[in-house]
């Protein structure tokens, strides 16, 4: 009992350590995890109380819950089994696939991230570039929701800014999210979406395993109450117009849903519109694309760098200006419960043929109510007015007396006009001026004409509220 044991000093060393380690990952770890775990808790209950739409328990669940109760979902895994029988496969192989793809699309939400960094990032940016200002706000219909609800924001699409500047401006209101495309795939940038609470989707992939694992997400999210935000339209519009909806997110939330259960699923309509389009000229070169044909859009570091070169100069020598005005508005929220009732259906006991039909029926709805919404800017006012002049040269007087009666025309249907200074001719003056800096409209000898080189991009502009006169006609 009193012999002794004699140890090389690395093994010692390495005992200790090994001891110490334990220590810390089986006292220190945990005591620190539930200390932040409780401070985050602390931090989202101030959160909710500050929030219009509460952030539901469902976004703070832990990813790898979430992964896993998609992955073994009853219709997922039937779709499995779908899947292994018309392929072949085993069914351990594809429940690897969904494995892959479920890690693929639920994301991992930090209200720090979305809060503190997120949102603070888009504010930056969106006043940086932009002046920005609200349209239609809609405050007294938006707050008649019940704070239950699924709450889903309808947005057109107009430019990748649409993300940054819709969480800026909601960012009072709740934490949205967002399904984004293969283009945030990107190393660095991917962990920051994820961590805003958006989900990752492969619009291209056609394949039945894939689609009804992205479904079950979609239909667990809304189910849960979880606020987000859709566009329709399913990609950026090319000639300025608003492009007619795919159905698939819109699909997903609806099919399962029960008319007579305790959540209401409420759409909100919101339009933006820009002055200037930081894509403008790539989308209206990929409008001429052969039909059918899928335009490439290329990524050219030099050319971005060039571009950026060229506005920090201009800043450093005083001749830098914001690229115009960019506003948002707020429609009529859509009650998915008032629609079936009134439409006498239910999602559920409808045949897939009509429930497409059914889907199809909301999803114009919800877009002709964007529609509605769209603010006039002055870039659009004044590129209309100078496309109805055709090729005929415009004075500034003749510029103002046209635009001027568009915005009477538009103002007459209840339509929104963004007046900046409550100055029709400021307006219009503002308007003329970032298309003359552009070099889309050229001025001679005091009058002004279309640059022929560029006025498909200025019908591009025109077109965002070409609809407007199209529905007061």
């Amino acid at each position: 009992m009193g012999s002794h044991v004699t140890l090389p000093i690395w093994v010692v060393i390495i005992l200790v350590l090994l001891a110490a380690w334990a220590a810390v990952d089986r006292i220190l770890v945990p005591s620190v995890r539930w200390a932040l775990r409780r401070r985050a808790n602390r931090a989202i209950e101030e959160l909710n109380t500050r929030l219009k739409l509460r952030i539901q328990p469902f976004k703070l669940t832990r990813r790898q819950v979430l992964i896993d109760r998609l992955m073994f979902d009853p219709e997922v895994l039937y779709a499995v089994d779908e899947h292994a029988r018309e392929t072949g496969v085993p069914r351990e192989v594809a429940m690897e696939k969904v494995k892959r793809y479920a890690s693929e699309i639920v994301p991992s939400f930090s209200a720090y991230a979305y809060f503190r960094i997120g949102t603070r990032i888009a504010r930056g940016i969106s006043q940086m570039l932009y002046r920005v200002r609200i349209g239609y706000r809609n405050d007294d219909a938006l707050a008649a929701v019940d704070p239950s609800s699924s709450v889903i924001f309808v947005i057109n699409h107009r430019s990748n800014m649409d993300y940054v500047l819709v969480t800026y401006v909601a960012a009072t209101s709740s934490a949205l999210s967002y399904a984004v495309g293969e283009w945030a795939q990107v190393w660095g940038l991917r962990g920051l979406i994820r961590s805003m609470g958006a989900y990752f989707i492969n619009r291209d992939s056609r394949e039945t395993l894939y689609r009804k694992v992205l479904a079950r997400y979609v239909h667990m999210a809304t189910s849960a109450g979880v606020t987000q935000a859709i566009f329709p339209e399913g990609g950026l519009s090319r000639d300025g117009r608003l492009r007619p909806p795919k159905f698939g997110l819109l699909s997903y939330m609806v099919s399962g849903f029960d008319p007579l259960g305790p959540r209401d699923v409420v759409f909100v309509p919101v339009a933006v519109n820009y002055d200037r389009v930081l894509e403008d000229r790539m989308l209206t070169s990929a409008a001429s694309t052969e039909p059918g044909k899928k335009p490439v859009f290329g990524f050219n570091a030099i050319v971005l760098a060039r571009h950026v070169g060229h506005h920090i100069w201009m800043a450093i020598r005083g001749e830098w200006h914001r690229f115009g005005y960019t506003c948002v508005s707020f429609g009529e929220p859509v009650s998915l419960r008032q629609h079936v009732t009134e439409a006498g259906v239910d999602f559920r006991l409808l045949s897939p043929e009509a429930r497409h039909a059914e889907t199809e029926k909301l999803g114009n709805r919800l877009m002709q109510a964007v529609g509605r919404v769209v603010p006039a800017l002055p870039v659009s006012l004044v590129s209309t007015a100078m496309l109805q002049a055709d090729e005929a040269p415009l004075s500034l007087l003749d510029i103002k007396q046209r635009a001027s009666v568009l915005i009477g025309e538009l103002e007459d249907r209840g339509s929104y006009v963004h007046i900046p200074r409550a100055d029709r001719d400021y307006a219009i003056s503002v308007g003329l001026r970032m298309l003359t800096l552009r070099h889309l409209v050229v001025e001679e000898d005091g009058n002004y004409r279309i640059n022929p080189g560029d006025r498909m991009v200025l019908k591009y502009y025109a077109n965002a509220i070409a609809h407007l006169f199209d529905e007061a006609a």
